[in-house]
């Protein structure tokens, strides 16, 4: 299984090509007797060969023509390079796995100006906190064997039009939301046209999070649910270091405000640490079952699987487009937290893991799920990118900030891939260089 699900079944029929051969007939007597071998010979060959070119035009038709027809009007979209040259290794985006690549310096970038975004947190505005260096703002991720189509603003407002876009996470998922807001505010010209739902400023301390796009008719939303499962309250038997529970049977008691909605995005994974479980009184429990031994590596597997069985329950496949962004490494100097070395270039060789113990269980669990969930595995995408992080460039310089990333940075890219995947699923049609209809 490719770390991206982007497999699609396409249904369609397929002519079958007959041919039919008569009964030979007798070679003819003529005047000076019967034919030569070699004669018999030279006619066979002639026939053999007419024979096999019929073949061969009959196949042709059967397999390339309809794979070509299926690609340019069932959405199997064609990327070009950035130079808007075909490349002889490109492919299809369906057929690759976008997260085995590198970052690569382009023109173009970034996408947007954060301090002029007012949905921006001031926290991830680096730039607008001072940092002098922009090398960071110019990395695109690009895959081995194919091309991400390059973000086209016009092209995902009319995608997007009356659909509700959901993000379910902790704040690394609300900076994802934040940034595809701020992607798609630069096509809109009436900026007051976009506002959040309730006039509420952009907050880690608020559950929930609406901006609606008024212009075109859909929201884009964020509901703080940092493990995904409910907390629950002191156990009555508990003992007194127990201050409060994960009820990882029992999914969000909020998790009926994601159901109806388009596209379902969701992470969970930086607060299942000691630091925010244990060392705050919080233990696991499952049904009425206190687990005070239980590992947090097996509490998060049950808690996904709580998860994967809601998403199967829940949601209308045929309608909502479910993604699950994995692990993203921190870049933390020391096991402290307390040190923060942010690069100006992103560090290729790393000694962060490519995989994470997260991300292993997340791919284990969602392959045997029969939802189709598509897998956004970004943990070693994100390893290289110790120059991205928001340091002390946040708006308590104070205080050092290695885990969360800056803004225009790295989720802008996270938001690309998702949009890749939805020109497929949405079946939108992508010409040889890159372009859409609505380019030309």
């Amino acid at each position: 299984m490719t770390a991206f699900n982007l497999n699609r079944t396409v249904s369609f029929n397929r002519r079958n090509l007959s041919l039919s051969l008569g009964s030979p007939k007798p070679i003819p007597n003529y005047r000076f007797g019967c034919v030569s071998l070699s004669l018999r010979f030279q006619v066979l060959v002639i026939i053999a060969s007419v024979f096999s070119f019929f073949i061969a035009i009959g196949c042709g038709y059967i397999y390339l023509l309809p794979s070509l027809t299926r690609a340019f009007f069932n959405g199997q979209s064609f990327f070009s390079d950035y130079n808007n040259n075909r490349s002889s290794s490109s492919s299809l985006l369906t057929n690759c796995d976008v997260f085995d690549g590198t970052w690569i310096q382009v023109s173009g970038y970034p996408l947007y100006n954060a301090t002029e975004c007012p949905f921006v947190e001031q926290g991830f505005d680096c730039l607008g906190n001072g940092r002098i260096d922009k090398d960071f703002l110019t990395w695109r991720w690009k895959p081995k064997t194919c091309e991400i189509p390059r973000f086209d603003v016009r092209v995902v407002l009319e995608m997007l039009r009356s659909k509700r876009v959901v993000f379910v996470g902790d704040s690394m998922s609300r900076t994802q939301w934040e940034s595809l807001i701020c992607m798609l505010m630069t096509g809109v010209e009436d900026k007051m046209s976009v506002y959040e739902v309730n006039h509420n400023q952009i907050t880690k301390r608020i559950r929930f999070l609406g901006v609606r796009f008024s212009d075109f008719n859909f929201t884009v939303e964020f509901f703080r649910s940092v493990f995904l499962v409910q907390q629950g309250h002191v156990h009555e038997h508990a003992p007194k270091r127990v201050k409060s529970t994960l009820l990882l049977d029992k999914l969000d008691d909020i998790s009926h405000q994601w159901v109806d909605s388009d596209i379902l995005i969701f992470n969970t994974g930086h607060w299942w640490v000691p630091s925010k479980l244990f060392h705050m009184g919080c233990y696991f429990q499952v049904g009425n079952s206190l687990k005070l031994g239980m590992s947090i590596p097996a509490a998060y597997r049950i808690a996904l699987k709580t998860w994967t069985s809601w998403v199967e329950r829940e949601i209308d496949k045929n309608r909502t487009r479910v993604f699950f962004r994995t692990f993203e490494p921190s870049h933390w100097s020391d096991h402290t937290r307390r040190t923060c070395n942010v690069t100006q270039y992103p560090t290729f060789e790393t000694d962060v893991r490519d995989q994470n113990l997260f991300s292993d269980t997340v791919l284990e669990v969602v392959k045997n799920v029969a939802f189709p969930i598509n897998v956004l595995h970004v943990t070693s995408m994100s390893a290289p990118r110790s120059d991205a992080h928001v340091g002390n460039w946040n708006d308590n310089p104070s205080i050092q900030d290695c885990s969360h990333w800056c803004l225009p940075g790295v989720p802008d890219m996270w938001n690309e891939i998702i949009l890749s995947q939805l020109f497929t699923e949405y079946e939108i049609p992508f010409s040889a260089n890159g372009t859409t209809p609505l380019d030309e």
